[in-house]
């Protein structure tokens, strides 16, 4: 499909061509205790004093995340919230709540989303798209985890006491907010280039404490497609930086990459890998919309904003099961969704 200028918004058989700036103009990022004691733990923007942020409940301590980290993303865009015309949100609690009950204050139209730990990727497609098609000059995309809350809707009560296998994740106490805007403002952290949106993988995987190989069959097949429908090879990129596969997923997904005759070893990053260190007894390592999206904020962009990559492929997976399904015994299909970012500079 051609717009007036002639630019081709398809790109083969399910990637999307932005064909006008499309930039992430600030974004901001609110973590938990854990994380602040992490490898990025000086690069986040705020760090709770404890995981309950002031709260009662760790359901409304991750509507605060929410709050907090879109409250200062718009802040350092240098715009107020009537200037944003759409918002994307997300996470992982039944009907959205975190997100519902935390940015319900701003009145801004809502788009609400639901794509599991892909979320802040199904964010950004949708706002680039609805900026990048003339519908929004300014959107934000906002979505959240946290360790207790999600512990209580998928696993166990956390006074359980239950022991996690070693292929298990660390759901992530975070949330990012991003701002994307079609203007230019000189301190721009990235643009948006490029996406693939995922479709459902389902290898009939069963077992909800090993999310890294339910998500690795997504993230192998996204990432094949990107690099297909736009003729790249890895070597294109400075990083494929997948969500939250782990350590065990990554083993997964750099096998399957193999089988399509595709090695990605040497430009491979998992933000479960990165956002804890080994002493902080995360096995696998970290998980959760909050994963991707933190990781994305404090790091990633720092890394294109300063020119010390020029593109990126962010890639977050995300499981997408519910109580229901893990407990009628249905497998877990996972889905990734594909960003290209690259440096403004």
């Amino acid at each position: 499909m051609d717009d007036n200028n002639g630019a081709i918004f398809e790109q083969g058989s399910q990637s999307i061509k932005i064909p006008v700036p499309v930039y992430i103009r600030a974004s901001a990022s609110v973590v938990g205790t854990k994380e602040g004691q992490g490898p990025f733990g000086s690069l986040y923007d705020m760090v709770g004093v404890d995981d309950k942020f002031g709260c009662d409940t760790w359901e409304q301590a991750e509507s605060t995340l929410q709050k907090e980290a879109l409250q200062l993303a718009i802040g350092k865009a240098g715009l107020q919230k009537q200037d944003i015309r759409f918002l994307f949100a997300g996470d992982l609690l039944g009907q959205s709540i975190a997100s519902s009950f935390g940015l319900g204050s701003f009145q801004i139209p809502l788009l609400g989303l639901y794509g599991a730990c892909s979320t802040c990727g199904l964010s950004l497609t949708a706002a680039a798209v609805m900026i990048a098609g003339g519908m929004a000059q300014h959107a934000a995309c906002v979505t959240s985890s946290h360790f207790a809350s999600a512990e209580k809707e998928f696993r166990f009560p956390l006074g359980y006491g239950n022991q996690r296998p070693l292929s298990a994740t660390w759901t992530v106490t975070g949330s990012g907010a991003f701002i994307v805007s079609s203007e230019r403002s000189g301190s721009d952290r990235a643009m948006i280039t490029g996406l693939t949106v995922g479709k459902i993988m389902d290898y009939g995987l069963k077992d909800s404490m090993n999310m890294g190989a339910c998500m690795a069959p997504a993230a192998a097949d996204t990432i094949y497609r990107h690099l297909c429908d736009f003729g790249r090879t890895p070597s294109d990129y400075d990083r494929i930086i997948t969500g939250d596969l782990g350590s065990v997923g990554q083993k997964v997904l750099f096998d399957m990459m193999r089988e399509r005759g595709m090695e990605i070893d040497k430009v491979h990053m998992d933000c479960g890998i990165e956002i804890y260190d080994q002493s902080q007894d995360a096995h696998a390592g970290g998980s959760g919309c909050g994963c991707s999206a933190v990781t994305l904020s404090a790091y990633i962009l720092k890394q294109l904003e300063e020119g010390k990559w020029k593109r990126v492929l962010f890639v977050p997976t995300g499981a997408l099961l519910s109580k229901t399904s893990f407990n009628e015994g249905q497998s877990i299909p996972g889905i990734a969704h594909g960003v290209e970012l690259a440096c403004c500079k």
